[in-house]
């Protein structure tokens, strides 16, 4: 029983990660493993997204664990950067791991939602994403991560598969 009208099939497996919008990127990861204790399980640049990001997490957490990705804008016309002017750093998204993200686009847009790309964009580590927009989510930006398909050559073992 999933409570869910008989009508509504699941559509979403886990809360991937939550994004936080930061200005520097060196200074919120020391923040975050100095006082927090948390681990940089995977950094890179995304020049597409106009970012550079680092996952990180629980040391020793079960693989498939929530994740916090911090973004730090690569040039102040990011999205990121615009973000920061407007609300600044802050919560910036919340990212639910999807089976297949064309397929959950197709059925969120049924469902009335506007979805900001036409088809996915690489996200972090190789995976697939969209984001639903903030205006149809009750003022969340959500974005749907499709992990990388293993083997793919990307980024590869835990907490790969983040957008």
């Amino acid at each position: 029983m999933t409570g869910l009208p008989d009508d509504v099939t699941p559509l979403l497996l886990a809360i991937d990660h939550v994004g936080i919008a930061v200005p520097d990127l060196d200074a919120s990861i020391a923040f975050h493993r100095d006082v927090l204790g948390l681990v940089v399980l995977h950094e890179e640049t995304n020049e597409e997204q106009g970012v550079r990001e680092a996952m990180i997490g629980a040391a020793g957490a079960p693989e498939g664990s929530t994740l916090i990705q911090l973004l730090a804008p690569l040039s102040p016309e990011s999205t990121i950067a615009k973000f920061i002017d407007r609300s600044g750093p802050g919560l910036q998204q919340l990212a639910y791991r999807v089976a297949d993200v064309e397929a959950v686009s197709a059925a969120l847009r049924e469902r009335g939602l506007r979805l900001l790309y036409d088809g996915p964009r690489r996200g972090t580590g190789g995976s697939r994403i969209n984001f639903v927009h903030p205006k149809d989510t009750g003022g969340v930006l959500v974005e749907l991560v499709e992990p990388p398909v293993a083997g793919s050559g990307e980024v590869g073992g835990e907490h790969a598969a983040h957008g």
